[in-house]
């Protein structure tokens, strides 16, 4: 973890509780976004390919969370 990582939880962890439940959620809405985006491109490359939803599903597993 770097000395920046750190720094950012520590300032997080000193949040009041209303501000952390704003980052909470503004995080959340982020990586929903980056998802969605994700996703298109992966249907669009796909469908190029021909390949099926449950394998783009899989894939977007993969390369998000090295499962």
């Amino acid at each position: 973890m770097t000395a920046t990582v750190k720094e950012l939880l520590t300032a997080i962890d000193g949040l009041p509780a209303e501000d952390r439940l704003e980052l909470d959620r503004a995080l959340g809405r982020r990586l929903e976004r980056e998802w969605l985006t994700e996703a298109e491109r992966a249907a669009r490359e796909a469908r190029r390919r021909k390949i099926g939803s449950a394998a783009i599903d899989r894939a977007i597993e993969r390369r998000r969370y090295g499962k």
